[in-house]
């Protein structure tokens, strides 16, 4: 389920975006599975993926709707595709999901800002239109990040009451692809770094679904050029004199991860990546060793019509904007947010403060409350705080996972 790299096109790996107009439908009193709304919606209303439909209404009920609601859409897979693994892959879909293609369940995923793909080759048609359902759901609790409660009002509809300090939007907020992979593939990788004595040692380590092939891992610099080259699944990559990334100049490489089965390439995959460590000593923050000192926001993905839609014109301007008033930096509040941030940083220079939606922890947004009233009961003392737990480490590892290559993530 977790999606740790992003997609790329290339001889071995298809994708396609299937964003668009989807079919849309509520579900306040939850019948939706039990009449079989993951074959077919009943009475359906077109809205745009991404989106938030929160942000597209101008009825008070639907802008805070809470609870089951339902995409739909029709796809088509063309038979050149066979002989692949394919995936529907999510951005995010907030809070929580389930999957269905052609009325079949193939996945669940919980957490509203990261992504996550469902293996759907088994249940496709080539040369056919298939169909894939997903049921959503927005309410809050304390057994999931970020936290909150809900009460009913007298009418009877659900109404979310978060414990946090932002607009519980919800939806498919982000991009939707369809990806073909090859059945062996590369599912990961992960790097770290060291410098010394003007030269840089990258760690590596490749992850895949297949124990018996080989690799070749390859390092080029900017201009394309051959720095190094290894060809073992764990290992370490040497820079001599090595071009750092920071923010005032925010230099990338390019690494070419190729997989071999019996000697033929099976699979590959390019990303680019900067090389730079980053470490607390003392009261300073030390960025290749030097002293930065971070200027910048804590800042949200907000914007009119959208909400937390991405949208790749919002996220350049926010740079330019955050570039001309001088900052280098921002903290991601409160959630993961979408992929292209973090790509986008890594190109203009910027760090990003990274952390998951665990906000919330107390039952007010003013947390000094629950220290004060002698009437509230301890948040970290509730029942639910163990399967809370849970989601929060699991979130922090599918985090970690997805943005640990980016040299803008700190």
């Amino acid at each position: 389920m977790e999606s740790a790299l992003y997609p790329i096109q290339n001889k071995y790996r298809f994708n396609t975006l299937m964003n668009g107009s989807w079919q849309f439908e509520t579900d306040p009193d939850s019948i939706g599975l039990k009449e079989g709304w993951n074959k077919e919606l009943p009475d359906p209303e077109a809205m745009p993926v991404p989106g938030t439909f929160a942000k597209l209404t101008t009825k008070r009920e639907r802008k805070y709707y809470t609870g089951d609601f339902w995409y739909q859409k029709d796809f088509f897979v063309p038979s050149f595709l066979q002989g692949r693994d394919i995936f529907i892959r999510f951005g995010s879909v907030t809070h929580r999901a389930k999957v269905f293609i052609n009325g079949h369940e193939v996945g669940q995923h919980e957490g509203g800002f990261l992504p996550f793909q469902v293996k759907i080759s088994d249940y496709i048609q080539f040369d056919q239109s298939n169909r894939l359902t997903i049921l959503v759901n927005n309410e809050l609790s304390e057994k999931t990040i970020p936290c909150g409660t809900e009460t009913v009002l007298s009418n009877g509809q659900k109404l979310a009451q978060p414990y946090f300090d932002f607009f519980n939007y919800s939806g498919i907020m982000r991009n939707v692809w369809l990806l073909a992979l090859p059945q062996i593939q590369i599912t990961n990788f992960k790097l770290d770094y060291q410098l010394s004595n003007n030269t840089a040692t990258i760690n590596y380590q490749i992850e895949s679904n297949d124990n018996d092939t080989e690799f070749k891992i390859t390092l080029l610099d900017h201009e394309e050029a051959l720095i190094s080259t290894t060809s073992k699944d764990t290992g370490r990559l040497t820079v001599k004199n090595p071009h750092l990334w920071q923010p005032s100049d925010p230099y990338l490489y390019k690494i070419k991860i190729e997989m071999l089965q019996n000697a033929k390439i099976v699979d590959e995959y390019i990303d680019q990546i900067g090389i730079r460590t980053i470490k607390v000593v003392n009261d300073k923050i030390l960025l290749n060793n030097q002293p930065i000192y971070l200027k910048g926001f804590g800042k949200h993905e907000d914007f009119n019509i959208l909400g937390k839609v991405t949208n790749e014109s919002i996220i350049k301007r926010d740079y330019e904007c955050m570039k001309w008033i001088g900052a280098n930096c921002f903290r991601s509040s409160h959630y993961p947010y979408a992929e292209e941030w973090y790509q986008y940083a890594d190109k203009y220079g910027f760090l990003i403060i990274d952390e998951v939606p665990a906000v919330g922890l107390n039952r007010s947004v003013t947390n000094f409350l629950n220290v004060t009233n002698s009437n509230q009961s301890h948040f970290f003392a509730a029942k639910t705080v163990p399967q809370l737990k849970q989601v929060h480490q699991q979130e922090i590892k599918e985090m970690i996972d997805r943005d640990q290559r980016h040299p803008c993530a700190i």
